[in-house]
């Protein structure tokens, strides 16, 4: 499941984040005695993150699903189209700010261009004209910016609700959600909005989730493993230095005399 994505359940995710320098109760500590090693270098709860997976896939078939399906079967697609642009142009202003904090003045620009182009021209961001002016959405969060800064990842982490994360991205989570809510900028129901947009999210989602389900083998791995490469891709924009290995196949050096 991508993360379930904005609506944060901010007790849950900032004790994850304070919690995050020690192992959570019942992840495996090593092989053996019944615990078996994690499958992934990157993964080293992978026992507890399992369940947080199985918890958020349960609830997610259980009440997400369903109403996010209501709501695309029900509601027009103009209106769909208009919420999905609103809370997008919020979250531009967000990611305008991350771009400069990064040091990427050019794209920082093009960015507050494009919220100004659809607050000013699209109806407070319900339309989305700075498309059509090829001012396209470059979306950056917190954590991306702290790896820019050089924040290793740490270990991969599946939060409640959020669903894929790691330690670093997870500490991001609670500024990315303060600094893009439509209650900092409009005088809104922070938890109506916080709903409709996790609506919204979720029904753009049906076929991907859908489709993910139908091809892979073991979906927790193959989203880890894709949520993994899509985020270290996205910090060095594309442009990832290759993983070094070591090379078990060295000639050992000659003895001497030889």
């Amino acid at each position: 499941m991508k993360p379930l994505l904005r609506p944060t359940l901010a007790a849950a995710v900032l004790a994850l984040a304070a919690g995050c320098a020690s192992v959570p109760a019942g992840a495996p500590q090593s092989a053996g005695a019944g615990a078996a090693a994690a499958s992934h270098p990157a993964d080293p709860w992978e026992r507890w993150n399992r369940k947080v997976f199985a918890f958020n896939e349960a609830l997610d078939e259980a009440v997400f699903v369903p109403v996010a399906r209501a709501w695309r079967d029900h509601v027009p697609q103009l209106l769909r189209t208009g919420v999905s642009n609103f809370f997008g142009n919020v979250g531009d202003v967000w990611s305008a700010v991350n771009h400069l904090l990064q040091g990427k003045v050019g794209s920082g620009a093009e960015m507050g261009m494009r919220v100004l182009s659809n607050t000013i021209f699209g109806l407070g961001g319900i339309l989305d004209p700075a498309t059509e002016m090829r001012l396209l959405r470059r979306s950056e969060d917190f954590g991306q910016t702290l790896g820019v800064w050089g924040l290793p990842a740490g270990p991969y982490l599946v939060l409640p609700i959020l669903g894929p994360s790691s330690v670093r991205d997870a500490a991001g989570v609670p500024l990315d959600r303060y600094a893009s809510a439509p209650s900092v900028y409009l005088d809104v129901n922070a938890y109506a909005a916080s709903a409709l947009e996790l609506v919204s999210v979720r029904a753009e989602l049906l076929a991907t989730t859908r489709l993910v389900g139908e091809v892979a083998l073991d979906k927790y791995s193959f989203l880890r493993d894709g949520y993994l490469a899509r985020r270290r891709d996205l910090v060095y924009d594309g442009a990832a230095p290759l993983e070094k290995f070591e090379d078990d196949f060295d000639d050992a050096p000659p003895e001497k005399g030889q």
